[in-house]
């Protein structure tokens, strides 16, 4: 297990180390108000991401590694469309060949033009849309024409990763993550220090776009694009077939986000941008060691439960996962207890100190919510569509309304407390959802 998840530990360390530099930058240019309006603009961003690849991202990564047959071409042969001198393969080599090319036509085509009509809107909204997300206070309209230039770049360069991805091309993407997370490096450090909070913003609306030429160098290793991507391979079946998994990816990516951001704005509102930029600051910390759960659960245990074929299985999978995962992580929460002001001081400035007092329920919620995310893979492995959607859209409602409950009577930690009462509702709809699997 921890053999598999290793292969992707090189990215993950690199993005975690990435992501302390970028907030001790923050810390120091922009402080805790700043820090709030990134967390607004990142929660809009990932939002927008779903919504410009329509939550294709998944399927695509399934039905181009559907494509790929065995010995249809050798590791260091590039797959070029109409070349008679390559396409010299069996009949369901030729029909794999085919498929690949509606694929990426259709995908292309329609993600371009999704992205096209975004970014028109954000251009020309993009007051209103400065007023809506950063509040009335603060003009950054500018932060979003820069976003609707580089937007159609950003999901073209996603649908790239995504067919890398399903060509089973590991190391490349893995290589892709590291160059886009050393490009938003230096991209953030040159803008940061110029531009202190206006800097931050371009920064995160910048660098996804430059990672386009860091996906097209490589996936023009592995097929012309040119020739691929053309308006006859266009087929709407692609797209029918596509939208059953794209349902699931934007309830949680769209929704999740926006009531986020939601919330964040009711606590400036209610208990000051600073404590705003507290609550963004703790969360960015839970996202670091958040990243070594999600990604042993995707690299190991998806797959386990995906191939499960009754209760059985099932309950092996999850308990096994319940005896090594889930206590080594409960150990290293306890550890990062314990070193919480030795942490904050680190990573930010002594500006940031009340930040250690909101670790103990941001610790317990992450706790409970390790415990349900096998629950949670496992209505994506069965592929619950109905279900996944009705618990998501009932778990943000709950966040949302005790946010703004508990927030008049805690203030901050009210948002910290209501993220656990929500995990541990969660948690409890998922166990009795799934008792006979796990019991």
């Amino acid at each position: 297990m921890f053999k598999i998840s290793s292969l992707n530990s090189l990215s993950v360390i690199l993005k975690i180390g990435v992501g302390l530099v970028t907030s001790k930058l923050l810390a120091v240019f922009v402080g805790p108000g700043g820090m709030a309006l990134v967390g607004n603009l990142r929660n809009f961003m990932t939002s927008l991401e779903s919504i410009s690849t329509l939550g294709f991202q998944n399927g695509i990564v399934k039905y181009v590694a559907e494509t790929q047959t065995k010995n249809e071409f050798s590791p260091n042969e590039k797959w070029v469309p109409e070349n008679p001198n390559l396409n010299t393969f069996s009949e369901e080599s030729e029909k794999d060949q085919s498929e690949l090319q509606k694929i990426m036509a259709t995908v292309f085509i329609s993600l371009l033009f999704v992205a096209m009509l975004l970014s028109g809107g954000l251009f020309f909204l993009a007051t209103y849309f400065s007023s809506h997300i950063f509040g009335n206070s603060w003009d950054f309209s500018v932060v979003f024409k820069v976003l609707a230039l580089a937007l159609p770049w950003y999901a073209v360069s996603l649908f790239f990763v995504s067919v890398i991805n399903g060509l089973g091309q590991f190391k490349k993407v893995i290589w892709i993550t590291i160059l886009g997370n050393a490009i938003g490096l230096l991209v953030s450090l040159v803008l940061i220090w110029n531009y202190k909070t206006l800097g931050a913003l371009l920064a995160i609306v910048v660098t996804p776009a430059l990672l386009f030429f860091v996906t097209f160098y490589f996936i023009n290793k592995e097929i012309s694009v040119f020739k691929a991507i053309r308006l006859q391979y266009f087929d709407f079946k692609i797209i029918k077939n596509l939208s059953s998994y794209s349902l699931m990816a934007l309830v949680s990516s769209v929704l999740g986000p926006l009531v986020l951001l939601e919330i964040r704005k009711n606590v400036i509102a209610s208990v000051g941008l600073d404590a705003a930029g507290y609550w963004e600051t703790i969360t960015r910390i839970s996202s670091y060691y958040m990243l070594f759960a999600s990604t042993i659960l995707s690299v190991y245990f998806l797959p386990k439960l995906a191939n499960a074929k009754n209760n059985g299985e099932t309950k092996t999978v999850f308990w096994s996962y319940y005896k090594s995962i889930l206590p080594l992580f409960i150990v290293g929460l306890t550890m990062i207890y314990f070193l919480r002001f030795f942490i904050v001081e680190l990573l930010f400035t002594k500006e940031f100190l009340p930040v250690a007092s909101m670790f103990f329920w941001q610790l317990v919620g992450d706790i409970l919510k390790v415990t349900f995310l096998i629950l949670g893979y496992q209505l994506f492995a069965k592929k619950l569509t109905l279900a996944f959607i009705i618990s998501e859209i009932a778990s943000l409602a709950v966040l949302y309304f005790l946010s703004n409950y508990l927030i008049l009577f805690f203030g901050i930690q009210g948002v910290l407390i209501a993220q656990v009462l929500d995990n541990l509702i969660y948690l409890l709809v998922l166990v009795v959802y799934f008792r006979k699997s796990l019991f």
